[in-house]
């Protein structure tokens, strides 16, 4: 922090106004993509038309699915010295509704829910939540569905035992107390009538369902939705140097590279800014890393250079936006302090993650270690190395391994985050701007 003057503070507050407004319209997959291609369709990208021939400075996206989006620039040297690639991901923890989730027991309505990613499951219940995503109708028409999230909306809740009766839930380890089939939604109590029929709870809930959207109980057969915590992106601290909020990880390294990419003017080579899905899940499925989704567009652009793939791919070289886990003194413990990440000294670069004997990582290379560095420190950007927590106890994940795959160089950066995968992070928005800042320095160079 000591690096950094009164103005550079000034920009980086500044910046994380855009971002709060991001986070609050981001918090699920769907969101993010929605909020991101208005932004890009604003700053003058078109969707991409492979049948078109592009030149320079031209700004183009794809939307795969409505759930993962590609951003590109298209550079002086297009991709005939590889392309500059800045990927995060925009799925964040969450609790999923199950295929038939409506239940009704002793006269309360609730859902059933799968959770989605690493979660600590107790952190869950007492937490307003909100309602997101979409249902699929047998007619074609999808309607959105966003219940929560309005002031004078209705929010739903996880209850938990009263800790009067909870003499032999608070003797149990962690992940017996708390178990998946316990993190069911309270949604309702009011019966639809005064009739001794049963389920009539359920079947206000459905009733209220119909009016609103016109859906039916068998259309959640053909639905995603999701339960998000229900609360707004707060300024943390009486300095308001940090922000709280649902979703940092990863929004906070998503929106960066989302501004950067909006930023970025006529770059020596092709940019492509991809905001994935799927990564806390394994990056599986046609919306996440292991897809061939960006390698496909890769080679269109390619083809039109007259490149093959795989030769603009070993040219090319990545920045996975992904967080790490900033050292906490409260829990300092977990950490070995040489090898943290710290709020409010950065960006931060992780080497490797993975877990145990570096198990599932793709580890950069100090060539390119050092590339990142010289990029970085000839622009003054503030940033710091960071492993995620003392050797051998946990570990994580991030979808440079899926770029390294491809034959690209690629190193991990991003923001460490406080309470990582809780409903209600905290980031530091100093730490947010200069990872704006490296990914542009990046792109631009």
């Amino acid at each position: 922090m000591s690096k950094v003057n009164a103005d550079e503070v000034a920009k980086a507050d500044g910046f994380c106004e855009g971002y709060k407004i991001f986070l609050d319209n981001a918090k699920t997959e769907r969101d993010a993509v929605r909020y991101s291609v208005k932004l890009a369709e604003d700053n003058g990208f078109t969707e991409y038309d492979f049948t078109k021939t592009y030149h320079a400075g031209d700004k183009v996206y794809v939307n795969n699915r409505n759930m993962a989006l590609m951003l590109a620039v298209i550079g002086k040297n297009g991709t005939k010295n590889g392309v500059r690639l800045g990927i995060a991901h925009i799925d964040s923890p969450r609790l999923d509704l199950k295929p038939n989730p409506l239940y009704e027991s002793n006269d309360l309505a609730l859902f059933k829910t799968h959770y989605y990613g690493g979660i600590k499951k107790y952190q869950w219940t007492t937490v307003p939540l909100a309602l997101h995503g979409v249902v699929a109708l047998k007619d074609g028409n999808v309607i959105d569905v966003n219940i929560g999230e309005d002031e004078n909306d209705p929010c739903f809740v996880v209850t938990d035992l009263l800790p009067h009766l909870a003499v032999e839930q608070m003797s149990q380890v962690m992940t017996k107390a708390f178990n998946g089939e316990h993190l069911n939604v309270l949604v309702g109590s009011r019966p639809f009538n005064s009739d001794k029929e049963s389920e009539n709870v359920k079947l206000n809930v459905l009733n209220i369902l119909f009016e609103k959207y016109g859906i039916v109980e068998e259309d959640f057969l053909s639905a995603d939705l999701t339960m998000v915590p229900a609360m707004n992106a707060k300024d943390v601290g009486f300095d308001r140097s940090m922000i709280g909020s649902y979703g940092h990880d990863d929004k906070v390294c998503a929106y960066p590279a989302l501004m950067a990419a909006l930023d970025v003017k006529e770059p020596e080579s092709t940019v492509i800014t991809v905001l994935t899905d799927r990564e806390e899940i394994g990056s599986d499925g046609n919306t996440g890393m292991k897809s061939t989704y960006m390698a496909d567009f890769i080679a269109d652009l390619a083809k039109a250079d007259g490149m093959e793939l795989r030769h603009v791919m070993r040219k090319s070289i990545c920045l996975s936006a992904d967080v790490n886990a900033a050292f906490d003194p409260t829990y300092s413990s977990a950490f070995e302090a040489n090898n943290s990440c710290y709020i409010n000294c950065g960006a931060v670069i992780t080497k490797y993650t993975g877990s145990g004997g570096k198990y599932s990582t793709s580890d950069a290379s100090a060539e390119y270690m050092a590339k990142i560095r010289k990029i970085l420190d000839d622009k003054n950007v503030l940033w710091q190395t960071g492993e995620l927590g003392k050797v051998d106890g946990g570990g994580g994940g991030t979808i440079a391994k899926f770029v390294a795959n491809l034959n690209a160089d690629v190193v991990d950066l991003g923001v460490p985050v406080l309470s990582m995968h809780a409903p209600f992070e905290i980031v530091s928005k100093l730490d947010v701007y200069e990872t704006y800042r490296a990914l542009f320095e990046f792109y631009s160079f």
